[in-house]
Parts: C-alpha cells; structure tokens; sequence
C-alpha cells in the first residue's frame, strides 16, 4: 500500500502546525526553569553569606569571595562546581554580609520576555 503526494503532504503540514505551537511553549518553559534555578542559586548564596559571617565572625559590610562561600555550599551541585557565574555566564557577585545577593542585570535582560521583574523580589 502506498501512499500518495498529497496525503504525505498533509501529514507533514501537520506535524509542522504542532511543532509550531510546541516549540514556543518549550522554549518559554525552559526559560522559566532557568529563572527559578538563578532565584534558587540567589537563595543559597544568601544563606552561604550569613553562614560565612557567623562561622568566621564578619560583619556587616564584609566583602566574602565566591571561594570563601563555596565551603557552605552543597558539593557536587552545578553552583558549588561553578565558578560564581549563572546559566548565562553573569556573575552572581559582589557578595556582602547583611545585604541580599542581587541578580545581574544582564540575566533579568535575557529573561525578560517570559518573567515579570517582580519575580526577581527581593534579589534586584
């Protein structure tokens, strides 16, 4: 049995109307993920500051490096194995105790057009 031109031609203008639709979904899900794993890395940096600060008795103003906080990190994770950098290759520093980490303004430009700035609250 064989199929003719035509039907051929309508099976793959069909699958070209799906692959349409699917793909800017995909590709705005997976900015979102990468969204949520930065606020993710955002959070543990936060957290690797304050436990920087009291286990080595720092205060306020405190200027720690991406090394000194890998120590209160997970290893073995992408942001223990990184070098201080997100997804996109922006650097998550400077680091300073008692203040939120903030996220580079360069990767709130990438993600844009899929994430509201507010999600970004309190780390811009």
């Amino acid at each position: 049995m064989a199929f003719t031109l035509v039907e051929i031609m309508i099976v793959l203008a069909i699958i070209m109307l799906l692959a349409s639709i699917a793909i800017p979904s995909y590709i705005r899900a997976r900015k979102r993920t990468q969204a949520t794993r930065i606020l993710g890395d955002l959070r543990l940096l936060d957290d690797a500051v304050e436990h920087y600060a009291i286990e080595n008795n720092k205060g306020s103003g405190t200027n720690p490096t991406f090394a000194d906080l890998k120590n209160y990190l997970k290893t073995g994770t992408y942001l223990y194995s990184g070098s201080g950098v997100d997804l996109f290759g922006n650097d998550y520093g400077p680091f300073t105790v008692d203040s939120i980490p903030r996220v580079n303004p360069a990767t709130v430009t990438i993600l844009s057009d899929v994430i509201d700035v507010s999600f970004w609250s309190p780390y811009q």
